[in-house]
């Protein structure tokens, strides 16, 4: 991963994580989500990155969100 990227988000299941991501990303914060999770039992992690100078803003979504 290249600096500047945090990991904002973190679960084990594959659609709460794109929730997240999709909410980032309708506010154009460009996030990227990385799938830790192995095939084929979906054992691990999901995880989503956002552009460190993003980080306040999209703490903010997910709260106000819920997520």
């Amino acid at each position: 991963m290249e600096q500047g990227w945090v990991k904002i988000y973190t679960s084990n299941d594959f659609f709460k994580s794109e929730m997240v991501r999709q909410a980032l990303n309708d506010h154009e914060l460009d996030p990227i989500l990385i799938n830790k999770q192995g095939f084929p039992y979906r054992v691990g992690e999901v995880e989503v990155y956002i552009h460190a100078d993003n980080f306040h803003q999209a703490i903010e979504i997910i709260v106000k969100n819920e997520l």
